[in-house]
């Protein structure tokens, strides 16, 4: 019979919560209340915030990315000449911004050599601007290594 009680007292220790009750409720609460805030928005269209405000171009420079994941991605001026490559210099960044474009690209179903745009702002900002697809990246929170790969070929 003492063995039974032992066998009982164990399945009720596994039997109890892991996440106390209040956690869960305050969770649901959270999301609730984030839908609430976000149907309010879309409802009454409130003007967007958080996001980088558009600014004059000052400076401008047609460029190409071509390479490989494996090799690396060179950036080429409108002549063709080499300017950047993606495995020197802090430049990694160079990659993901090529994935972002070929991914783009492949999705709308346009040529992937077609020239980007790389501009800098009157505000200081350098942005990626592909015509062909409508697709931007502001180079802004990327750190300043990230930034600086791109910056430094408009400069």
């Amino acid at each position: 019979m003492n063995r039974l009680s032992t066998l009982s007292n164990e399945m009720k220790h596994q039997d109890r919560e892991f996440v106390p009750k209040y956690l869960v409720i305050a969770m649901f609460a959270l999301m609730l209340a984030t839908l609430a805030l976000v149907t309010f928005d879309q409802v009454t269209h409130q003007p967007l915030m958080g996001v980088a405000p558009d600014s004059p171009i000052v400076a401008e420079r047609a460029i190409v990315l071509d390479g490989t994941r494996n090799e690396g991605v060179y950036v080429r001026d409108e002549m063709g000449r080499e300017i950047a490559y993606s495995g020197t210099n802090k430049s990694g960044f160079i990659d993901v911004i090529w994935v972002s474009v070929n991914r783009e690209r492949t999705v709308q179903d346009v040529p992937s050599d077609a020239p980007l745009r790389l501009v800098r702002r009157a505000n200081g900002h350098v942005a990626v601007l592909d015509d062909t697809t409508g697709w931007k990246i502001e180079l802004i929170g990327y750190g300043q290594d990230n930034v600086a790969a791109f910056a430094r070929l408009i400069d």
